[in-house]
């Protein structure tokens, strides 16, 4: 049976199927929820308010996925202390003190910047700015291991596949499509309208979906963020796919708490993760075609 890989500094954990055949990795970057007692002495909030930002349980959902042989990354450390899934250099001069004002984009503006200001709802998670050495520390020892990972795994995938396929895995709030007319979607698929992600990956992610009653909906109100950019690269064999999942489907949102038929849930996305990995894979078992 498989073993997860702790890094040193345990942000993360890496999980490798005892054979990894199709260059699928499924990550999910922001269910880290391991607070450090530094952190919670320093922050204003109570941890059921500074988890109301995790992407609560989709480490546990996107486990298995190593049964069907595919690769899982998943962060330990919490979104709240660094945001893995923003740039190393997307810091808000809010947060950090001393840094020189300069054009932000509107994640950073509203305050979801790689050292976040706010968690949901706006709840601010510190009194005052933080040192741009305590910044630092927490990009050096959380975010680039994270990234250096996730880039090797890629880079691997490449080599032995011919491509990567990386399906970056999501929560969402079940309000956060209230906006949105007709039927509200189960999930979003982002691929930065065809930047990240080639239109074969991003309909076998749609197809494996739909195929488990599920519906699906792209680029709105979520096309992909950092990860999707930085790493997605169709003319280079790399295809990158966020996945956002409807919170409300699996657990209770007030609580955090999973709901009684998780299980049930559980099974259908390990069918789902399944289903596309077997999508993906070169029946014979060797190499992805290239494009």
């Amino acid at each position: 049976m498989s073993q997860p890989d702790l890094s040193p500094d345990l942000s993360y954990v890496l999980t490798r199927p005892d054979a990894w055949l199709s260059g699928v990795i499924f990550a999910s970057p922001h269910s880290g929820r391991d607070y450090p007692d530094w952190f919670l002495r320093e922050t204003r909030l109570p941890v059921a308010a500074l988890r109301s930002s995790e992407d609560a349980f989709i480490d546990r959902l996107i486990a298995p996925a190593i049964r069907h042989g595919a690769v899982t990354l998943a962060a330990r450390i919490p979104r709240c202390i660094v945001d893995l899934n923003r740039g190393a250099d997307e810091i808000d001069p809010l947060v950090v003190r001393g840094v020189p004002r300069h054009p932000l984009n509107q994640r950073t503006l509203a305050g979801l910047g790689v050292i976040p200001r706010v968690v949901s709802q706006g709840r601010a998670i510190h009194d005052r700015q933080i040192d741009r050495a305590e910044a630092d520390r927490r990009i050096d020892s959380c975010w680039r291991p994270y990234h250096a990972a996730l880039s090797g795994l890629i880079s691997q995938a490449r080599a032995r596949f011919g491509q990567a396929i990386l399906i970056d895995m999501h929560s969402m709030p079940h309000d956060a499509l209230g906006h949105l007319q007709g039927t509200r979607p189960d999930m979003v698929l982002g691929n930065r309208h065809g930047l990240s992600a080639a239109a074969r990956v991003s309909d076998a992610v749609c197809g494996a979906i739909e195929a488990e009653g599920w519906t699906v909906r792209r680029n709105s109100p979520f096309s992909g963020a950092y990860i999707c950019s930085a790493y997605g690269r169709p003319a280079q064999h790399v295809h990158v796919v966020q996945l956002e999942i409807d919170r409300s489907l699996y657990m209770h949102e007030a609580t955090l708490t999973p709901r009684a038929d998780f299980d049930d849930f559980a099974a259908r996305i390990d069918r789902m993760m399944g289903r596309l990995t077997s999508l993906l894979a070169d029946p014979a078992g060797g190499r992805i075609a290239a494009e």
